[in-house]
């Protein structure tokens, strides 16, 4: 935001709401917020007089509303301002004493011919950065930045692009270009998150800190097209918004007055516009919810759906295999698994649709089909036929295959209604009833949040109460205030609940529509109040951003928006000294290096969670998990305890245990021993003050679709592919054919034939491969064929020889066996 932007912003936010103040540094999402740091105050409001700040912290100007701050010594400094009326709140701001000073700026080129990406990169100090560079609006480095960066290349330093999902590397081949450095990275859609990383270098004592990007393939925002009309909600009502789950930069905001569509966390954004001949102007002003799809914006319209895409606006109905009306409500996925395992054949849905009685699954290029209705789910659950069955909300669970029907439920429904949970398994087809029942009046309005964990949880609220469920159901409750209050409007000016973020992390914020905002972490009871950062007037959601930080978007009076950074970790640490909160533990450490392990057979999985606490506290490490009873675990607990501390350290194996060679159907039991399982890990006891409280991955069994086997010494390189065949003598043919037969060789799917002297013996050597490379030489029985049907092979030992006690099986039994089936399907692993 310029210098600009922020001055109207603030005039605008300062004119229409009480007085509030709050700060923000040069370091994007307040990275660094250390002794080195500026700290700008700012405060809103006409009742201002001065800054109070502790000696140890200098304030440019004491006496202005808008100043600037730096702190020599580190630690906790009590900030405020003194007004002429009530006593405006008191900031515990924590100021770090930190050797990391300098940032990482890079710029993105796609080159679709090839399908790269040129990163590039340059070392920035967010202390004499141009504006440009602190707005990440540069397309080349400043200065002071080519000075910095030339100074830190001379010690030494050269950044690498490090892949979150893969841990794959790539570094620069060129010498460095007017202080930038250039790498060049594939583009990939199942790898997108990247870090850039540096080498232990410091310029002045001070290090460059990694930073975290999300690369994908080119995204675009839809177009505006002159003479088309907005699209918004209803008069006077509040933000609505959706974002790609995996691409969190690609967002749509919905407001009264327009839609919004950015593809970078809204530093840049299109209105969305629709043709003036298809909705009335009523319509146009209706919109009920709104969905970010990879094909476009969908939007609910009176009971109707409509997408807005590169390609046009269109109603979505009968012909997609849709109701024409009727809808009652649409959700998309809220967490991101890139991996996952089906062992059904066929896609996992993108976003569901519903009405009082149905519920139809969507996937890519808007396909649909009808799941189940409720007549169905009355005989699946064993209802009464007389009862009356509504759907009241589906929801996407935390788990990447299972999605959350929640059903209303009543035999007189007058005054009360049951609302219990179903859970749907896209992989098995299986529905299974939980353990939740929540009654409720019959008129209400509840909205439910799964959190990102292994096992199921969620959060559920109505306009003044969260209602939580943890554990699979087993840790519920209502969230309570430090005084005791369910009821948050009460702490709120009597305002309702807006919205509820859930973070990877397990932070979760509830916002109220005036903007108060209440902080708990998932797996507690509690949930405590924020210092007021926005003014009680205006429009405002949050987002989350690429590099896992919050902030705030406005919607203004005038039909544009506005973005600023949010300090929740400053905020929330404020807010924890005041409440006298600690984390019981100082350190909780893993080794899980992916989010997604594949398990072939007789592979295992070996991982490590490490907790450090105050002596006499008996803290442990919880392990869950959650899917089918394929895995089995070895556990080994070490402990130390030294200077007041006790360290605990968990070690698991996770492996299967299973003799295919002495059960009685090889596929059945293969499939019943495949699947996919959530594992967490989690202190036993957390606080709100505590910076992580989970390490969710998962562990995939089965047939690893990336990988593939090949013949050792069969390349597809380094021979000349030329039109050849060779012909097969008819009497070496298996089935005496009248003529010879003539074999053109495929060369792409065989590669360069292996040149062998006819004396030698030749047997294969099997090995595997994935899509990094070779991984290992194959030890296993495996079985030979000659496709075309020769028999004039033979081989180098008898049965006897290779120590068979019994008649083995050969070709020829087997053909024999299974004169049915095709050469390649008459022998295999079923029929040992």
């Amino acid at each position: 935001m310029s210098a600009r932007e922020v001055a109207v912003l603030l005039l605008w936010l300062s004119c229409c709401g009480s007085a509030l103040w709050r700060y923000s540094s040069n370091s994007p999402n307040y990275r660094i917020f250390s002794t080195r740091s500026t700290i700008k105050l700012e405060y809103e409001g006409t009742l201002f007089t001065e800054w109070s700040v502790p000696e140890t912290c200098f304030v440019l100007n004491k006496s202005s509303p808008t100043t600037e701050l730096r702190c020599s010594s580190p630690g906790v400094h009590a900030i405020k301002p003194i007004v002429t009326g009530p006593d405006e709140e008191e900031r515990y701001l924590f100021v770090e004493s930190s050797h990391t000073c300098f940032l990482w700026y890079y710029r993105v080129r796609h080159f679709l011919n090839n399908l790269t990406q040129l990163i590039t990169v340059w070392a920035y100090d967010p202390e004499s950065a141009d504006p440009d560079e602190l707005l990440g609006n540069a397309e080349e480095p400043s200065i002071n930045s080519i000075v910095l960066s030339t100074q830190m290349a001379t010690l030494g330093q050269k950044p690498v692009i490090h892949t979150i999902l893969k841990r794959k590397v790539y570094s620069s081949n060129e010498k460095m270009r007017r202080g930038t450095w250039r790498i060049v990275v594939p583009m990939a859609k199942d790898d997108a998150l990247k870090e850039i990383r540096g080498n232990q270098v410091t310029f002045q004592d001070c290090f460059i800190a990694d930073f975290l990007i999300l690369l994908t393939f080119p995204l675009l925002t839809i177009p505006e097209i002159p003479g088309y009309l907005p699209i918004s909600s209803p008069r006077g009502s509040q933000l609505m918004a959706s974002w790609d789950a995996c691409v969190v930069a690609s967002a749509v905001l919905v407001t009264d007055m327009e839609t919004f569509h950015t593809t970078d966390s809204f530093k840049s954004w299109t209105r969305i516009r629709v043709p003036p001949d298809i909705l009335s102007d009523d319509e146009r002003r209706s919109v009920a919810h709104v969905i970010l799809l990879r094909d476009g914006i969908v939007f609910l319209i009176n009971g109707v759906l409509y997408v807005r895409s590169f390609h046009g606006f269109i109603r979505l109905g009968g012909i997609i295999n849709l109701p024409d009306g009727g809808i009652t409500g649409i959700s998309s996925r809220k967490w991101c698994w890139v991996n996952y395992l089906l062992k059904a054949k066929g896609r996992r849905s993108t976003f569901a649709v519903w009405t009082e009685n149905e519920i139809y699954l969507g996937s890519i290029r808007l396909k649909f089909a009808r799941l189940v209705t409720t007549t169905e789910l009355k005989n699946i659950l064993s209802l009464s036929v007389t009862a009356t069955l509504t759907i009241d909300r589906v929801e996407y669970t935390g788990h990447p295959l299972e999605i959350a029907v929640f059903l209303n439920y009543c035999t007189v429904c007058t005054v009360t209604k049951k609302i219990f949970l179903v859970i749907y398994n896209e992989d098995t087809k299986q529905w299974v009833s939980q353990d939740f029942t929540l009654d409720a009046p019959i008129d209400s309005v509840t909205m439910p949040h799964f959190t990102f964990s292994a096992l199921p949880g969620l959060l559920l609220w109505n306009k003044h109460s969260i209602y939580y469920c943890y554990h699979n159901f087993t840790f519920t409750g209502i969230l309570q205030t430090p005084a005791g209050h369910g009821n948050l409007s009460m702490l709120s000016n009597d305002s309702i609940i807006h919205e509820v973020f859930i973070d990877y992390y397990g932070a979760i914020l509830v916002k109220m529509e005036n903007n108060v905002i209440f902080y708990s972490k998932i797996n507690t009871r509690d949930a405590v109040k924020l210092h007021l950062w926005t003014n009680y007037t205006t429009r405002a959601f949050i987002f989350l951003s690429t590099s896992g930080q919050t902030y705030f978007l406005y919607a203004l009076d005038d039909g544009t928006i506005q973005i600023q950074d949010y300090p929740l970790r400053l905020e929330a640490q404020s807010i924890a000294f005041t409440t006298k909160d600690k984390c019981p533990y100082m350190a909780f450490h893993n080794n899980v290096a992916h989010v997604f392990y594949f398990l072939d057979k007789g592979e295992a999985l070996t991982v490590w969670t490490q907790i450090v606490y105050p002596e006499n506290t008996g803290l442990y490490v919880i392990v869950e998990s959650y899917g089918p009873k394929i895995l089995q675990e070895s556990h080994e607990i070490s402990f130390e305890a030294a200077f007041g501390y006790c360290t605990k350290t968990l070690t698991l194996t996770f492996y299967q245990n299973v003799d295919y060679e002495r059960i009685s159907d090889y596929f059945e039991t293969q499939h019943n021993h495949t699947g996919l399982v959530l594992v967490q890990f989690r202190p036993s006891e957390y606080s709100k003050a505590c910076p992580i409280a989970q390490k969710v991955f998962q562990i995939a069994v089965g047939c690893d679709d990336k990988k593939f086997i090949a013949i050792k010494g069969f390349s597809k390189k380094g021979c000349h592919h030329h039109d050849f065949s060779y012909v097969i003598e008819k009497s070496y043919l298996r089935h005496q054919p009248s003529k010879n037969l003539r074999v053109r060789y495929i060369w792409g799917e065989y590669g360069c034939p292996l040149r062998l002297d006819f004396t030698e013996k030749f047997q294969p050597v099997v090995q595997l491969f994935d899509d990094n490379g070779y991984v290992k030489d194959v030890e296993a029985n495996f079985i030979v064929w000659e496709i075309h049907g020769r028999d004039d092979y033979s081989f180098n030992n008898t049965m006897a020889q290779s120590g068979c006690l019994h008649e083995a099986q050969t070709w020829k039994s087997m053909i024999e066996l299974n004169k049915h089936l095709p050469l390649e399907e008459v022998w295999g692993p079923e029929f040992l």
